[in-house]
């Protein structure tokens, strides 16, 4: 079956279904660039939040000192305080996260998914997100005032 169009050229029904294809994948590619904008910005502010977050949690745990060491003088973390301090403040900030001490250091991992609201149209549900910071306790100034 032929149809005439505005300009008298004459097309097929054929040509008008692989135009309604193009559109439909043309919409398809549209919304999924939308998701990436909108759901790609929020997994950005999640990934900075998840890195405040962590370094939040690793100076809370750096700041569990060992009593004992410092009766005699010296500056050392207590381990068990050190990791418990730190997850219990990403356990308070709504995502458990993973901490170790290495060395004189406490390095806390926190990873979570943040759900998205226009790329699940596309099949993405949720996007991960992932920080690890480390931090040293740091005392005073040694020397004469």
């Amino acid at each position: 079956m032929n149809c005439r169009g505005q300009h008298g050229e004459i097309a097929t029904m054929g040509e008008y279904g692989a135009i309604t294809v193009f559109v439909a994948l043309l919409a398809v590619a549209l919304f999924a660039l939308a998701g990436l904008v909108l759901d790609g910005g929020r997994a950005v502010s999640a990934q900075q939040a998840a890195q405040d977050e962590a370094g939040q949690a690793a100076r809370s745990g750096a700041q569990a000192l060992s009593v004992n060491a410092l009766r005699t003088g010296a500056v050392e973390l207590d381990a068990q305080a050190a990791v418990a301090n730190a997850v219990a403040y990403t356990v308070a900030a709504g995502h458990p996260g993973t901490a170790t001490v290495v060395g004189n250091a406490v390095e806390v991992s926190v990873h979570y998914r943040v759900p998205t609201d226009i790329l699940g149209i596309v099949g993405i549900d949720t996007l991960p997100v992932s920080a690890t910071a480390r931090a040293v306790d740091v005392h005073g100034i040694s020397g004469e005032e």
